[in-house]
């Protein structure tokens, strides 16, 4: 499968447009994270372990994208676009959506 944030892919053909796809993820930050977050905020630096769940939130969803299109027979997704949105105080939102396709 095919995942681009293009709207096509340079060589290739769409054959045809099968629809929009989505995959959505809400992750809890747990205590303990909320609480290194908060001393990171205070010294600098990274947070690793935010780091670490919004990519696996990332992933997740990217996954169900994938599994959306290949339940609609398509062999790319363009136009992949992902969104960060917090949830309440400790919740963490992905969403991504693209355009499912068949490419000659």
């Amino acid at each position: 499968m095919i995942v681009s944030t293009t709207p096509t892919i340079e060589g290739r053909q769409i054959v045809e447009y099968l629809g929009i796809v989505t995959g959505e993820t809400v992750i809890g930050a747990n205590i303990f994270r909320d609480f290194m977050a908060g001393i990171r905020d205070i010294v600098g630096g990274r947070s690793s372990s935010y780091e670490e769940v919004l990519k696996e939130a990332k992933d997740t969803a990217l996954r169900e994208v994938i599994e959306d299109a290949q339940r609609k027979g398509a062999n790319a997704v363009v136009g992949i676009d992902i969104d960060y949105e917090t949830i309440g105080q400790s919740m963490l939102m992905v969403s991504v959506s693209g355009t499912a396709v068949r490419l000659l």
